[in-house]
């Protein structure tokens, strides 16, 4: 097997996906969250490396390379098939979910008015 080449994404995904599921895995992103105490900085700084360790964990079953790298790849290789692949998206988007905070954003223009003033 090359080393290059997932044997399926939506396969491996999924594998990622159970392994977040793992109670280890699960107390481990629980506590990193309450570290990162909704800081999206500390979000980066305690919780991204959790995530990177358990999904490197998972992929080098799969002859990925486990570092930094192999992560981004497999995160590039997802983002190809996410367009093709309604099922491939779908986990994609319960994977982020699972580390990445849920994105509020301000308010547009709310109360403002709006309207300049003649």
């Amino acid at each position: 097997r090359r080393a290059a080449e997932c044997p399926c994404p939506a396969a491996v995904l999924a594998e990622v996906i159970k392994a977040f599921g793992a109670p280890e895995n699960a107390q481990r992103m629980e506590e990193a969250r309450d570290n990162a105490c909704n800081d999206m900085g500390k979000m980066l700084q305690f919780l991204l490396p959790v995530a990177t360790q358990i999904q490197q964990d998972v992929i080098k079953a799969y002859g990925v390379s486990s570092d930094g790298e192999g992560v981004l790849k497999f995160a590039r290789l997802i983002k190809s098939y996410e367009s093709q692949d309604p099922e491939i998206a779908s986990m994609s988007g319960k994977l982020k979910a699972m580390f990445l905070p849920p994105m509020t954003l301000p308010p547009h223009g709310a109360g403002t008015g709006g309207v300049a003033a003649s």
